[in-house]
């Protein structure tokens, strides 16, 4: 995907005027103006400021301006098949590789501006990541994991790193800086995508991960941890892991210990919903049977982990089943839809996910920040269908390029 020069790409200064700005710390201004010059924000400034612009104006009236959206969980190597592990083998490098860039750009075109990749093929996935990081295709910013850190029958054993105890950890977790992953992904439970696993079982012990844990911070890496069960997330906090990923079986201890670290939570409601949702449709028995096993638990858990005034960060696991790249925003909806208010929700899925990814660059709309915004109609607090369905999206821009509809 290269944008065209009618799509914008050569105009160094572009003024968004006429609707509403949400900030992207919880802050919807009314009658302000934001200016773009060289791919970053310039000024934003109440709209009188402005009047004197004779260059390009983007009209906003009746939408809101907002950052990007910043989808903290995907996997850039499945696409949504009904079993995309199995769908991967038949795959060689090569197809695998432009499979991974067309999801990323679907997932740019729908307005998610910045991703992690929290586990891929092989290292391939970093090849796209490097090619849109750089520039050198239009692309979200992404961080990518590499290989999943995993014990022997665990979660994520197909793709992943198998290590056992706490010397083998360390080991793998400098394996994967050594590759270049940006973060250090390690599978504390079972999940609901691997047969033969629980997900309420911890794997990891609490020596293992608080031991890769350690070794991903000292080489100055966040740590991100599949933990589903109750153990399990205990394990991954106390070792003192950036983000617990699902956390369904999180109880009151858990939500007390993530609380006094600051654990993020980034709970893929999607994932298990579009499972349900499309059992019917070829996805394995044992994977219907773990999501629908966990399903209602899982709402629950994030619900009282927000009530409680955890820290969330928005992420889908797309590339799961039915769970598509370029349908991340949707995760929005789903928020909302467990009683999470939509200024949370948009709080969630851009300021928060930038300070997830440690990315000061990204999230809001300031002076400094890069140009990753997304232009939607009407007003998202009161209707967050308008962000949720990219059919309410009018434009969505990538440091300062605006880019073309999927």
């Amino acid at each position: 995907m290269r944008a065209t020069v009618e799509e914008g790409d050569l105009v160094m200064e572009r003024l968004f005027i006429g609707g509403k700005v949400f900030d992207g710390g919880g802050t919807l201004l009314d009658g302000h103006g934001v200016m773009v010059r060289e791919g970053r924000i310039a000024e934003v400034a109440p709209a009188d400021r402005f009047a004197g612009f004779t260059g390009v104006r983007v009209d906003t009236t009746g939408a809101t301006l907002l950052p990007g959206l910043i989808d903290c969980h995907v996997h850039l190597v499945y696409e949504g098949e009904p079993n995309p592990s199995v769908s991967m083998m038949q795959m060689g490098p090569g197809q695998i590789v432009m499979r991974a860039l067309a999801n990323a750009q679907m997932t740019l075109a729908k307005g998610t501006t910045a991703i992690r990749d929290c586990g891929g093929k092989d290292f391939l996935e970093f090849a796209v990541r490097d090619a849109c990081n750089s520039g050198r295709q239009l692309g979200p910013t992404i961080m990518a994991s590499g290989k999943v850190i995993c014990m022997t029958g665990g979660h994520g054993n197909r793709n992943g790193r198998v290590a056992d105890g706490v010397d083998e950890v360390i080991k793998a977790v400098r394996e994967q800086i050594h590759a270049g992953s940006d973060l250090i992904k390690i599978m504390a439970t079972g999940g609901v995508m691997t047969p033969g696993v629980n997900p309420e079982d911890a794997h990891y012990s609490a020596e293992e991960m608080a031991a890769g844990i350690h070794e991903g911070h000292r080489f100055h890496r966040t740590c991100a941890s599949h933990a589903q069960g109750a153990e399990g997330i205990l394990n991954a906090v106390r070792g003192g892991v950036d983000s617990i990923e699902h956390g369904i079986f999180m109880d009151a201890e858990c939500i007390d210990e993530m609380l006094a670290h600051g654990t993020y939570l980034v709970p893929t409601l999607a994932a298990v919903k579009n499972i349900v949702a499309f059992k019917d449709q070829g996805v394995p028995d044992y994977v219907v049977e773990k999501a629908m096993r966990v399903e209602e638990r899982h709402r629950q858990s994030v619900v009282d982990f927000y009530r409680a005034g955890g820290r969330i960060a928005m992420g889908t696991d797309a590339g799961t089943p039915f769970n598509f790249h370029g349908a991340n925003a949707r995760e929005l909806e789903y928020m909302v839809e467990i009683g999470i208010s939509a200024a949370d929700a948009l709080t969630i899925s851009t300021g928060n996910g930038a300070d997830l990814m440690q990315n000061a660059a990204i999230g809001e709309i300031a002076a400094g920040k890069a140009a990753d915004l997304l232009i939607v109609e009407g007003d998202p607090l009161a209707d967050i269908l308008m962000v949720a369905d990219p059919v309410n999206h009018r434009q969505v821009v990538k440091n300062g390029v605006i880019v073309p509809p999927a």
